[in-house]
């Protein structure tokens, strides 16, 4: 069976072999005659997959260059069936950074995670490193602060002890935090420039915190994201849920291979993903290794220890 693909880009689809993974991934022959792209192949479904993934790489260089991330995870995508729902969200902006760079869900997953903090009142999201849930987070947290939906951004995480004591950090307690907090302050730095947000951040408007701090207060009109919560207890995520007041909104994000809680203590992110699944207002999020957009090399490491985790396991 042979498919011929018309008024395409060509020069460009031909480039970085693309072809060959194409041609790898659904078993056909993908190949060129200078006007037109000719697949062959033995049957219509992978004909049809292979297609598709051509046409939606098309529509996405119109705008930019794909890298080979890209290229992967659309064929990916083709192969599961659900190219045309992330094709068809593709082009919309969450929001723009102040030198231009468009926020946008890079995988289906991403979408998932941005729709779900765009329509529920608390998120809780889970996925390896790499896959985007702090940043995005942040995104929609400050997408809602400067659309004046809330009036405050609170920003925390538990500032856990991994390999180095708290206490022999130099400085005050904010000094003293200020490590664990840099992720976040990377990414609010890269969503309203530095300016900005320590303007903010002076008068009060942004609150970056351990998340020790969260005890006691009733947090209303606010923005809250709750990252690294792999490494908060379940009492620390149930006294954490129970601050949030009126107009508030939240973000829980974390990644379960990172859990630095000392051994035989479960964690609050685990927990809660079970005791409040399914409450009206409430979105539980799991991102995956094929949602990773950092460089592409640390989707293949992710993969390469979860296959060693249960390499040792099996050896037990």
């Amino acid at each position: 069976m042979i498919n011929r693909l018309s008024n395409i880009n060509v020069s460009e689809l031909s480039s970085g072999g693309i072809f060959s993974k194409i041609s790898s991934a659904f078993s056909v022959l993908c190949d060129t005659d200078g006007n037109d792209i000719i697949l062959e192949g033995k049957d219509n479904l992978t004909l049809l997959h292979a297609e598709e993934a051509l046409k939606a790489l098309d529509k996405l260089m119109e705008d930019n260059p794909v890298d080979d991330r890209t290229v992967d995870y659309i064929i990916f995508l083709a192969g599961s069936g659900a190219l045309n729902e992330f094709v068809a969200s593709a082009d919309e902006v969450y929001y723009t950074t102040p030198t231009g760079r468009p926020v946008k869900a890079r995988t289906l997953g991403q979408r998932v995670y941005l729709d779900a903090l765009r329509r529920s009142d608390i998120v809780i999201c889970s996925g390896p490193a790499g896959c985007g849930k702090t940043f995005l987070g942040v995104a929609m947290a400050v997408r809602a602060f400067r659309n004046r939906e809330v009036s405050k951004i609170i920003l925390t995480r538990p500032a856990i002890e991994a390999g180095e004591r708290l206490g022999f950090l130099p400085g005050d307690i904010e000094e003293k935090v200020n490590p664990y907090m840099r992720p976040i302050y990377d990414a609010i730095e890269a969503l309203l420039g530095r300016e900005l947000f320590e303007r903010y951040y002076e008068k009060g408007l942004i609150e970056v915190s351990p998340l020790a701090f969260m005890r006691g207060r009733n947090l209303d009109d606010c923005f809250v994201l709750l990252d690294e919560a792999q490494n908060t207890t379940k009492e620390q995520m149930k006294m954490f849920l129970t601050r949030l007041g009126l107009n508030c909104r939240a973000c829980v994000c974390g990644d379960f291979t990172q859990v630095d809680l000392p051994r035989g203590v479960p964690d609050g992110l685990h927990d809660a993903m079970e005791v409040v699944n399914g409450i009206e207002g409430i979105s539980i999020v799991s991102m995956h290794n094929c949602d990773i957009v950092r460089n592409s090399l640390v989707q293949k490491i992710v993969d390469a220890y979860e296959q060693h985790g249960k390499r040792v396991e099996g050896d037990r």
